[in-house]
């Protein structure tokens, strides 16, 4: 089915529809149609998986003050960390 409706477009994307169509050797329409559905099909955006992080106890480490995130950053990757 095939719907005829009224659309302006801009001067520079006439000049580039007319340039395609004549180059593939097809209409206007048909050059229109076809660049809004591979348009259309580009803006479809398809669910992301959602992202979930997993929480898990690791422990309490008496020895370690977890005030002080520089002692922290030592502990873990050692004294040359910087």
């Amino acid at each position: 089915m095939s719907i005829r409706t009224t659309v302006t477009l801009d001067e520079d994307l006439v000049e580039r529809l007319k340039i395609e169509s004549r180059s593939k050797g097809i209409s206007f329409r048909q050059t229109l149609n076809d660049v809004l559905r591979v348009g259309l099909q580009a803006a479809k955006v398809e669910p992301r998986k959602r992202f979930r992080v997993r929480a898990f106890h690791m422990g309490y480490r008496p020895e370690l003050n977890y005030d002080k995130i520089e002692s922290l950053i030592e502990y873990a990757e050692g004294p040359e960390h910087r």
